[in-house]
């Protein structure tokens, strides 16, 4: 069994035909998928989706940065209220992104801290979003981490120096279609890590692994994230296989 750790599967993208991209990757092995939020416009589809398939469709409760604007503080109390009433698999997707604005920094790096409060409140992992911001997004959690808190760097591109601070401070590298990509630099980094500090993702409909690089991704495409990580990594992909799921399942039901 796969695991896809970070899946946008109840995205507009999947409108026409979202029960059969979950069929298509059961059918090639994907056990779980694992529903990050965006913010209050994401919760009722992601939910309805986990209603459908609850033994797939795995939801999480968080609020994106990229939705993190000057009234912040409605949507996280809206994240606070869902965590109160339910459970969820992790406090996600969260963190920092520099790459679309930058006008917000304050307000994200006060958002990630409120959700990382959020998380060691209900015990749960964190999910974390770095894009041009690892070292923005690592200096809040590195500063929280007192043990307690677990969770994953997704869509990890960084240096094997950056893999090597994420492993310091307990968490995961969630790896996806990046891997595939020739330029991706991931090359450089997965033979110098090890597959118990990894877990796979395909960050559907986003960032789809060659030879789908430009088309929608979906978790059916998983099986090739985890074909490449085999062989930059030296192992069989029954290795990755087991491995990436023992440690998302692992993570997950904390």
């Amino acid at each position: 069994m796969l695991v896809d750790s970070h899946a946008h599967i109840y995205s507009e993208k999947f409108k026409e035909d979202r029960d059969g991209a979950i069929a298509r990757a059961v059918g090639e092995g994907v056990g779980k998928i694992y529903m990050p939020n965006i913010d209050h416009t994401s919760i009722d589809v992601m939910l309805e989706t986990e209603a459908k398939h609850p033994e797939v469709c795995l939801p999480m409760m968080g609020l994106h940065p990229t939705s993190v604007d000057k009234n912040f503080e409605k949507e996280l109390y809206l994240v606070e209220e869902w965590l109160g009433k339910r459970s969820f698999a992790a406090v996600g997707e969260c963190g920092i992104d520099l790459y679309w604005d930058k006008n917000f920094l304050p307000e994200q790096q006060e958002a990630l801290k409120v959700q990382v409060a959020l998380a060691k409140k209900y015990k749960l992992p964190i999910v974390l979003h770095t894009r041009d911001s690892f070292d923005e997004t690592y200096e809040i959690i590195a500063a929280a981490q007192d043990g307690s808190l677990r969770g994953i760097f997704h869509c990890f591109s960084g240096s094997v120096e950056q893999a090597a601070k994420v492993k310091e401070i307990n968490f995961l590298m969630g790896i996806g279609g990046v891997a595939t990509f020739k330029n991706g630099g991931l090359d450089l980094v997965l033979p110098h890590v090890q597959l118990e500090d990894l877990v796979l993702e395909t960050d559907c409909p986003y960032l789809a692994p060659v030879p789908h690089r430009g088309k929608r991704n979906e978790p059916v495409y998983l099986p090739l994230i985890a074909r490449r990580v085999a062989e930059l990594m030296n192992k069989t992909e029954d290795e990755v296989a087991a491995v990436t799921t023992k440690n998302a399942l692992d993570l997950f039901k904390l």
